[in-house]
């Protein structure tokens, strides 16, 4: 029977990603309203300030929540989270304002994904801990699978309801973790010496923490640009938008639940990851060929089956081989995920306005570049062992 404390951790990163799903199909069309010029450019810088300010307190937020306790770092996080979503409510079609808005929520969205991890990893075991990952990635991609597409039908309404309701959501969620959730772990005292975060990038995390950042660095360029294409391609509106990625995320919650929480053993991430970002390139290069809702649907799924096989893996490897507090390396890890965001949407959109099958050609060949990264934390994963070994 699942760990209760899992139950509720996975109600939280539901309904957190949810409001976050939301605002995809309709942030771009509320800057195409907005922006007298460079819209396109727009949406990406939009995208990527979240992401700045994420990947630069993400590490502060996880180690802070190594002194503090897990449960006051989350509880801080939904509730900023909360405020930016309803500040940028407010403030849609002022252009300043939005960016203010999306700042502020980077500032709080490390608290949230970056701390749940390192919840996660406190209550599992090193045996069950990529099982205790799929878990977090099922729960991330229902929400996204949901939110875009409740944000495609909220949208009907108003431009401005899916930011609304996700302010609603991630303040539901805060309520639901200060009457819930509990801190786990021990907390390390505030006289204990320091360990350099630096010490994180040493032996074969090094190729861990390069991957996490490759994974959302693509997924980003589809972010970013895969409304804007599909408007070029086939004229799809935001609904046609949330359904892609309904069934993206539908897809890649089957995965983790079914793949990677039941076959995934101890010492098979690295297999897996080769599987995921083969798919992954494959999702990108069907891609290029879209010229229908249909066809580029497929393809979205199919680059979300390959995404889903890879993260858990890679995250939980991070955990296990960390050398610094399991804070400190879950809020390194949300940064290189942040730091993909960042200069994720900036180049996508970049390589759109050049050709705008561009963005997915390289995403594509940046997924088979990965394999490489694999082979050398395989290969110094083995000289760390043999050293263990003869010491």
């Amino acid at each position: 029977m699942m760990d209760k404390r899992m139950l509720v951790v996975m109600a939280i990163l539901m309904t957190t990603f949810i409001g976050f799903g939301i605002i995809i199909p309709v942030m771009p069309e509320i800057i195409l309203d907005t922006a007298t010029s460079n819209a396109e450019l727009h949406n990406g810088a939009i995208l990527a300030i979240y992401s700045l300010v994420s990947f630069l307190l993400s590490p502060i937020w996880g180690g802070l929540s190594d002194r503090v306790g897990r449960k006051k770092i989350i509880v801080i996080g939904l509730l900023g989270f909360s405020i930016s979503f309803l500040m940028f409510g407010l403030s849609a079609h002022h252009l300043i304002l939005m960016y203010i808005a999306r700042a502020l929520g980077g500032l709080f969205s490390g608290a949230v994904t970056s701390v749940i991890v390192a919840y996660v990893a406190d209550i599992t075991t090193p045996e069950n801990r990529t099982k205790g990952m799929a878990f977090v990635g099922i729960s991330i991609g229902f929400g996204f699978m949901i939110g875009p597409a409740v944000g495609g039908m909220l949208s009907v309404i108003d431009l401005k309801t899916p930011f609304f309701v996700a302010a609603a959501l991630a303040l539901v969620t805060a309520i639901f973790a200060i009457l819930i959730l509990q801190d786990t772990g021990n907390l390390i005292s505030a006289n204990e010496p320091k360990v350099s975060r630096w010490t994180a990038f040493q032996g074969t995390s090094k190729y861990l923490y390069v991957l996490a950042f490759f994974v959302t660095f693509t997924l980003a360029f589809l972010e970013a640009t895969l409304q804007l294409f599909g408007i070029e391609r086939f004229d799809v509106t935001p609904s046609q938008v949330g359904t892609m990625f309904l069934f993206s995320g539908l897809a890649g919650a089957l995965v983790q639940g079914g793949i990677v929480r039941r076959l995934v053993k101890p010492g098979d991430e690295p297999k897996f990851i080769v599987i995921g970002s083969i798919i992954s390139a494959v999702g990108f290069f069907m891609l290029l060929g879209a010229n229908t809702f249909l066809w580029a649907t497929i393809s979205v799924t199919v680059f979300g089956i390959g995404n889903s096989l890879t993260r858990p893996c890679i995250t939980s490897l991070i955990t296990l081989k960390t050398k610094v507090s399991i804070g400190v390396a879950s809020g390194l890890s949300n940064s290189m995920d942040s730091l993909g965001r960042i200069a994720g949407p900036i180049i996508g959109t970049l390589l759109f306005t050049v050709s705008i099958g561009l963005p997915y050609l390289i995403a594509g060949l940046l997924s088979i570049l990965a394999l490489l990264l694999v082979y050398g934390f395989k290969l110094a994963d083995q000289h760390e062992k043999m050293n263990v070994s003869k010491n």
